[in-house]
């Protein structure tokens, strides 16, 4: 038997430094949407994951026909999630989009554009294949908690 150290997150309560490593690790999952099999982000110390957001109506079934309202659906579930995690919009790093036709680039940036109050975090927009229930827009987001 080897005396090789354990990861922090394989070490027992008894091991040196797993309080500390602990508290680092300590995950907290926000969820508010009932259906799916994820959590709408998990905050792992200062850092909360964002899952994909897609911009489905108040009943939480069907994608708006106009762009412009699924893009605020999807930027308002996202405003949501991260207030349930004690965030706001400042707090995104690095923000992901995937839509099926990136001619709706510029419709969805004005949209975006407008929950922000500082700069804008970084972000990719990606051409992807077809998404859940039709949507135009799928995000998902990295936040982190300012000191």
């Amino acid at each position: 038997m080897t005396n090789t150290p354990r990861p922090a997150e394989l070490r027992s309560p008894g091991d040196e430094g797993a309080g500390k490593a602990a508290a680092r690790n300590r995950r907290q999952y926000v969820q508010i949407t009932p259906q799916g099999p994820f959590s709408d982000g998990v905050l792992v110390g200062n850092t909360f994951y964002l899952s994909g957001r897609i911009g489905l109506d108040a009943s939480g079934k069907q994608v708006p026909d106009d762009v412009k309202s699924e893009a605020r659906n999807v930027m308002n579930g996202i405003r949501l999630v991260l207030q349930k995690a004690g965030m706001q919009m400042d707090d995104l790093v690095y923000v992901q989009v995937f839509c099926p036709d990136v001619s709706l680039w510029e419709r969805f940036n004005a949209i975006y554009c407008s929950y922000f109050n500082g700069k804008l975090p970084a972000r990719a927009f990606v051409g992807s294949g077809k998404l859940l229930f039709n949507a135009r827009f799928e995000v998902q987001a990295i936040a982190v908690r300012a000191f």
